[in-house]
């Protein structure tokens, strides 16, 4: 191969790459792929029809800035996971059952826009980040809730919610539910929110489910 030559796209890595976006990465929550995941996002198997690969690159690496105003979340990745993703996106041709002609994929779902949203306003945040997967009063019922492997958290649920401590809320809205031995479909926000409006978030599902935290959590300093 001569110098400089771009490398050609192995079977071993999109295999890796897909084995991480179904197994590992949050994408499929909301984004499908080959007939599965959610609804929210577009459909990533017909991605090269629609986007550059100078746009899906710039969206795996950095929504907010590249959208503006998207609830899409920058989800953290090592820099060759990030490569690999962005490669595997760019490489996707559709199928015999995606191509033109054929019937339509799923619509996608609206999320909340995050555009003007007044910052550190829990039901806004919720409205826009958390209620088309848990609902908008935290029943676990949100449009996209069926087009996902676990049942989102309800969290207008007083005995699950109760069970749970306020910094074990903010973690998971924080890192993704993958640091929290949850599903990986759930993303990580604490590179597209500020922690206050991580902590806002958590005051408002206490509200949706009237409860605070165990007692144990309850001692002095509160939130971080």
């Amino acid at each position: 191969m001569a110098q400089g030559a771009p490398r050609a796209f192995s079977r071993f890595s999109e295999g890796k790459a897909e084995a991480l976006l179904r197994q590992s990465l949050p994408c499929l929550g909301c984004h499908r792929l080959h007939g599965e995941g959610g609804l929210v996002g577009p459909d990533l198997t017909t991605v090269t029809t629609r986007r550059t690969a100078a746009y899906i690159a710039a969206m795996v690496t950095d929504p907010q800035r590249t959208l503006p105003g998207t609830s899409m979340p920058r989800t953290p990745m090592a820099e060759g996971t990030r490569t690999l993703v962005i490669q595997y996106l760019t490489n996707l041709r559709p199928s015999v059952s995606t191509a033109p002609g054929a019937a339509p994929s799923a619509p996608s779902i609206p999320a909340g826009s995050a555009a003007a949203m007044p910052p550190r306003d829990g039901p806004a945040l919720y409205a826009a980040y958390c209620a088309v997967c848990h609902g908008a009063r935290g029943g676990g019922d949100g449009r996209n809730a069926a087009y996902l492997p676990v049942k989102p958290a309800v969290h207008a649920s007083r005995d699950a919610m109760s069970r749970r401590s306020d910094d074990a809320l903010f973690d998971t809205i924080y890192g993704g539910g993958r640091i929290m031995n949850r599903s990986p479909r759930m993303p990580a926000f604490g590179a597209t929110l500020s922690r206050p409006d991580i902590h806002a978030l958590v005051r408002y599902i206490r509200t949706l489910c009237g409860c605070r935290g165990p007692a144990w959590a309850s001692g002095p300093g509160g939130l971080r």
